[in-house]
């Protein structure tokens, strides 16, 4: 099992719950996740990011698959305009 964790900070926090929703809505569409939690900060300190994705992969082709699907590259269309910076970690 891989597990796939990206936090990221908007350009406009106010595109987070957006993100959020988006995000979520590819849980059943994208048949490489097994699954998906996604969460927007709540404190926003002067360190915090907006919003994390965390979902579970088989494997590394599971996740690449999840990374070129249409539905999530469609969705990173959305949302790299957006973002100001992410940080990826998997395991």
């Amino acid at each position: 099992m891989l597990t796939h964790v990206v936090v990221m900070k908007f350009t406009d926090p106010a595109d987070a719950p957006e993100a959020k929703a988006r995000l979520s809505a590819l849980l059943g569409v994208v048949p490489q996740i097994h699954t998906i939690q996604v969460e927007l900060d709540t404190l926003r300190t002067e360190v915090s990011y907006d919003l994390l994705v965390m979902t579970t992969h088989d494997d590394a082709d599971g996740l690449r698959g999840y990374q070129q699907h249409e539905a999530h590259m469609e969705l990173a269309g959305w949302l790299r305009p957006r973002l100001a910076t992410r940080a990826v970690v998997d395991f």
